[in-house]
């Protein structure tokens, strides 16, 4: 066929199919975008194989508006789901070199890409082919069956080895479940009688001679068999594509709660569920592991070193903080039974809590155990029998690997099972973190740290009231307003850091001395005590750590709280300031294109679709949504460092990525992000002035719409 590849979408499945095709000499042409169109431009694809790491050159464009299609060209659809209908409606009427027009075209009238070229779907669910068939003549669908990850801006892990992956492939039918129809229909049967007026029929589709659709799809395989995949071409591939969706049901369940029996059955209730709405609905599923022709013994899933496969492409999408196909997967059957009189209960709770994930900027694996067994207890589902948990498991869920866990049942520092500090270094979350039960033996040691409760949100100006109602024994007050900041300006924003003799007089009163350890705390997950722990080290003291889960932790573990208030003895210590590194608005500006900026707001006020107390909406341009409550699972505990190190990964940031910088409204969340960065072992620089400083500036630019 002497084939050009247009492989429209550079994830996971794009990527690696374009990387396999160009290492066999094939031509390859890439669609990407944002930082990943970027990251391809600069230096190719980093494709991590088993083998090692390989630098593949790839030719990469933003869209059809930057290339010139030509006959002999194949389209390659590998973008999510939810993405076909406007990916396919922009490539079908784009002008084809050298090609003929179809039947009815005017003269002089170029041939379009519907017309004249193939596209295979590379793609999960079973809707992408009913939006392509709209436009195309020629669609070849596909099930794939390929272990391989995209969480970092130019870069895929692919597992596979020797073969890469799987592929069935086969001309899509025009409805799923259907049988292709005879290539030419029954004569009628004779019938006695007065002539009667022949029936008006239509022409078939298909044309005298070898079909030219099966024709691509077979040169389409061989050229992928040649690139490392095993694959097959079928008569009936609708089968295997409901059969992949079944499977997808069950392993992307992985985006919404940690393994566990509970989760497995839940993932076989909403198997179980399709099977029946699928049978409803006539359409037929096959595994497509078992299709015919599918020679898979050389195909083994193999450690690529230093990178886990974390999850499925759900649970990947969520960690890059991208959109999610839910809505074709669970969603599928939950139309499929909606259009027949049926009800999908399981699948139905399982696409609206991804979506709403998505939706909020949640990381993966949020359900817990209560939420599952209401799940099946609502959908008449048996509820199995879950073990008590251990004193590790306790503290909250291990959303990512079996040897990661918490040091003590109450929230502690989590660690790998090995010993080795699940952070970036020896002890780097515990350095971060501390845990209610770990804190409560240290309160009764012989030198206890210094507790500050530092209770504080927007809108909301009664923390010391709440501090009197009942605080941490001994806990002294902090108020965030008047001592961790200076008064509001422009520029500086909203809460400018506090000149060093203030802080040093208000951190006194509070009874730090010199040396002493500090564990600060508030009622929000840490959100706004995190501004104390970075301000205090970035003024020098070393050793200050944040109540893991925040004062909820303490109270669910039983521990007590006494009223009123706490008056320390006066301490002597001295702050220098500059201990940690902070950037100005030139500064994010720069970052946002050279470097890696990230904005630690929620999901809404990053897009601009509100704003309740700056002067504009939107975000820096260049800066990457990274809502910091993000960072914490259902308890308001951080995540494991491995977790959090996936979803910055995914943001483009970790080892050798350069300087990372972080802003949020007026700089108080933003530390909170900047601490879950350094559970995750990255270091990062803050921006105090923050939304609430650029936003006030006439002279800088606003961006909106996501990342």
């Amino acid at each position: 066929m002497g084939s050009r590849y247009v492989i429209i979408g550079a994830g996971a499945v794009g990527a690696t199919v374009a990387a396999q095709l160009v290492e066999v000499g094939l031509p390859v042409v890439v669609v990407a975008r944002g930082a990943n169109l970027a990251a391809l431009r600069a230096g190719g694809l980093r494709y991590l194989r088993p083998d090692g790491p390989h630098q593949v050159p790839l030719e990469a464009v933003a869209g059809p508006e930057e290339l010139d299609l030509r006959a002999g060209d194949v389209l390659v659809l590998a973008t999510k789901a939810q993405d076909t209908e406007a990916v396919v409606a922009d490539w079908a009427w784009r002008p084809v070199a050298g090609a003929r027009p179809g039947p009815g075209a005017a003269p002089g009238t170029p041939a379009v890409a519907a017309e004249a070229l193939p596209i295979v779907l590379l793609q999960n669910g079973i809707d992408s082919a009913r939006s392509a068939l709209r436009r195309f003549a020629a669609v070849v669908d596909c099930a794939v069956i390929l272990p391989a990850s995209h969480l970092r801006p130019g870069e895929v892990v692919a597992s596979g080895a020797p073969l890469v992956g799987g592929l069935v492939l086969g001309r899509a039918e025009r409805r799923p479940g259907a049988r292709p129809p005879p290539p030419h229909p029954p004569a009628p049967p004779a019938r006695a009688g007065p002539a009667t007026a022949p029936a008006t029929t239509l022409p078939t589709a298909e044309p005298a001679g070898p079909d030219p659709v099966d024709l691509a799809a077979a040169q389409i395989a061989a050229d992928l068999a040649r690139a490392s995949f095993a694959t097959t071409v079928v008569d009936d591939i609708a089968r295997y594509k409901a059969g992949k969706l079944l499977g997808n049901l069950a392993y992307n369940l992985d985006a919404a709660a940690s393994p566990g029996p509970l989760r497995d059955a839940v993932a076989s209730a909403a198997v179980e569920e399709a099977r029946a709405v699928l049978a409803a609905a006539g359409v037929e599923a096959a595994e497509p592991t078992a299709a015919p022709g599918l020679d898979l013994t050389a195909w083994k899933i193999e450690d690529v070193p230093g990178h886990d496969r974390l999850g499925s492409s759900t649970w990947q999408s969520l960690a890059r903080g991208g959109s999610v196909e839910s809505d074709y997967l669970n969603g599928e059957i939950v139309l499929l039974a909606r259009l027949h009189g049926l009800a999908a209960p399981v699948n139905t709770a399982i696409a609206s809590w991804i979506a709403g994930a998505a939706r909020r900027g949640g990381l993966p694996a949020g359900l817990g155990p209560a939420e599952l067994a209401a799940l099946l207890t609502a959908a008449g589902r048996p509820v199995p029998s879950v073990p008590a948990p251990s004193a590790s498991a306790a503290a909250g869920p291990d959303v990512t690997s079996s040897v990661v866990t918490r040091v003590d049942g109450a929230g502690g520092e989590w660690v790998d099972r090995d010993g080795a500090a699940g952070g970036g270094g020896p002890a780097r979350a515990g350095a971060v973190l501390v845990g209610a039960a770990a804190l409560r033996d240290e309160l009764a040691a012989a030198e206890p740290p210094l507790l500050l409760d530092v209770r504080w949100a927007l809108g909301d100006a009664h923390g010391r009231d709440h501090y009197l109602d009942g605080h941490l024994p001994g806990a002294a007050y902090v108020d965030l307003e008047t001592e961790l900041a200076a008064p509001a300006a422009v520029p500086g924003g909203r809460h400018p850091l506090p000149d060093l003799a203030t802080l040093t007089a208000a951190a006194r009163r509070w009874g730090l001395t010199a040396g002493r350890r500090v564990v600060v705390y508030d009622d929000n997950g840490g959100q706004s005590a995190a501004r104390a722990w970075w301000l205090l080290r970035w003024a020098g003291v070393t050793q200050v750590r944040l109540l893991d889960g925040a004062l909820a932790a303490w109270r669910s573990a039983g521990f007590p709280l006494e009223r009123g208030d706490v008056v320390p003895p006066v301490g002597d210590v001295t702050l220098r300031g500059g201990a940690l590194p902070t950037i100005d608005a030139d500064g994010a500006a720069q970052l946002a294109v050279e470097g890696t900026l990230l904005d630690a707001r929620a999901g809404e006020r990053y897009r601009g679709e509100v704003e309740p107390v700056d002067p504009k909406a939107g975000h820096i341009p260049g800066a990457r949504g990274a809502p910091t409550g993000a960072n914490l699972d259902e308890a308001g505990r951080f995540l494991p460092p491995r977790v959090l190190r996936a979803r910055f990964a995914a943001l483009g940031v970790g080892e050798g990525t350069g300087v990372v910088g972080v802003y949020c409204g007026s700089g108080v969340t933003a530390a909170h992000e900047i601490a879950a960065l350094a559970v995750a072992g990255i270091d990062a620089a803050l921006y105090p002035g923050s939304w609430s400083e650029w936003s006030a500036d006439p002279t800088r630019p606003v961006a909106t719409g996501p990342s």
